[in-house]
């Protein structure tokens, strides 16, 4: 039987990338952005890489429009999605007081509202199934003291935490996923061009493994995905660590 994944911000980053890697397990993916023209080319790369089964939902996420036009395709009984994949997402300068707050309520909204409305909605059938996955995309940020980046995603750290252990028994496993710094276009929209980041080389992951990674962790249960031993390392020492320090190591980067 083959397995339906839907995946949020799919036209970029890890997003693309684990479309990649679903469509070569042979998945039928549902894919979500909201740049069509981004969509289709993407869904043009699969195809030519062997993919036969993509679908496309070209949805705002900010939008109250956006979100029924994905909820919906999550609650439609007669195409059930097995494995859903939040990873729409994007970063905002670290100066809180200087960033427009219309813009930290759009963050807010995209990173938290936006994944438990979608896991609200997909999760009645997947729990009727008895089977089913979420993994939304955290970061090793979720342990740090980081402006509301680092916030909203500690939300989805406890949140998965909490949900694993309860829907877990019942078939449905949720994962937060949390890389550290890793190869994609998020730095690249927030203005900074590759080496302009202010991080050391041997900090950066590659989205491939991140992807890889995670989906390892997902088929063995567990809520929280770490990928990379040297993240872990930091993960589980920055959780001890004194907030201070933790806030100037991570005012670093960008």
């Amino acid at each position: 039987m083959t397995t339906t994944s839907q995946i949020t911000g799919a036209s970029s980053g890890l997003g693309t990338e684990y479309a990649r890697q679903l469509a070569r397990r042979g998945d039928h993916l549902v894919l979500v952005a909201r740049d069509s023209g981004r969509l289709e080319a993407l869904v043009a790369l699969l195809q030519r890489a062997g993919a036969e089964d993509v679908e496309v939902l070209s949805a705002d996420l900010s939008s109250m429009d956006g979100i029924t036009t994905v909820t919906d395709r999550l609650m439609d009984t007669a195409r059930p999605v097995d494995t859903l994949i939040n990873s729409a997402g994007f970063g905002l300068p670290l100066a809180f007081e200087k960033n427009d707050i219309e813009d930290e309520v759009r963050h807010l909204r995209l990173h938290d509202e936006v994944p438990m409305r979608l896991m609200h909605a997909v999760l009645p059938g997947m729990l009727a199934r008895r089977s089913g996955a979420i993994l939304t995309i955290s970061s090793v940020s979720a342990v740090t003291p980081r402006s509301t980046y680092a916030a909203s995603k500690a939300w989805l750290v406890m949140f998965s935490r909490w949900a694993n252990s309860y829907y877990g028994p019942r078939g449905v496993t949720v994962t937060a996923v949390c890389p550290g710094y890793t190869h994609t276009e998020f730095h690249e929209r927030l203005g900074l061009a590759k080496g302009e980041e202010g991080i050391p080389d041997w900090l950066w992951l590659d989205a491939p493994r991140v992807v890889e990674e995670s989906l390892r962790d997902v088929s063995r249960g567990r809520a929280v995905s770490v990928p990379s031993k040297r993240y872990k390392a930091i993960y589980n020492a920055a959780r001890f660590a004194p907030t201070g320090l933790m806030a100037k190591l991570a005012a670093r980067g960008r």
